[in-house]
């Protein structure tokens, strides 16, 4: 009796022991049940161009007349423009007023750093970890923004806001 309290003890210690990256999310890749969806792209039908001479010299990691392209496809669909999606002159005065305090270049490893250490400390108990329980949400819940009590408090501000659904019923 002793001994097996003591495997269950060694068993329970080593997976309170994991050292590797934390990993919240839970969720299980299923192997070999069948093909991945989401892995097959749909590529456009091959056309023979009128003149060989036309076409362009191949670029490596350029487009393809060929690749998929959902965005302008949607537009086309709809009636619109799909090359006004490739245009980007309209960024330029958003991405000046956003950067009007200045650029940390160093952002992204700082906060990938910070949430390493976040996870680290908010990785689960050890049975949530040894059963591969989903932590994710309990973990980042201090972090939640209540929409609601957000859009009440900028009313009261006197911050005009667009119209919003209302509030689900519990």
């Amino acid at each position: 009796m002793i001994r097996r309290l003591v495997m269950i003890g060694l068993v329970l210690g080593l997976a309170a022991c994991n050292r590797g990256e934390p990993q919240l999310m839970n969720v299980k890749q299923p192997r070999g049940e069948g093909p991945d969806e989401f892995a097959v792209l749909p590529t456009k039908p091959l056309q023979m161009p009128e003149d060989l001479a036309a076409l362009p010299d191949p670029t490596p990691g350029g487009s393809n007349l060929t690749d998929p392209t959902p965005e302008a496809d949607v537009a086309l669909a709809l009636g619109g423009n799909p090359e006004v999606l490739t245009r980007r002159s309209g960024d330029g005065a958003l991405v000046a007023y956003a950067t009007r305090f200045g650029v940390d270049r160093n952002i992204r490893p700082e906060l990938a750093a910070a949430d390493l250490e976040y996870r680290r400390n908010n990785r689960g108990r050890v049975l949530e970890r040894l059963f591969s329980v989903n932590v994710y949400y309990s973990a980042y819940e201090p972090m939640h923004l209540d929409q609601y009590a957000e859009l009440e408090r900028l009313r009261r501000a006197g911050i005009r806001t667009s119209a919003v659904p209302p509030e689900p019923e519990s």
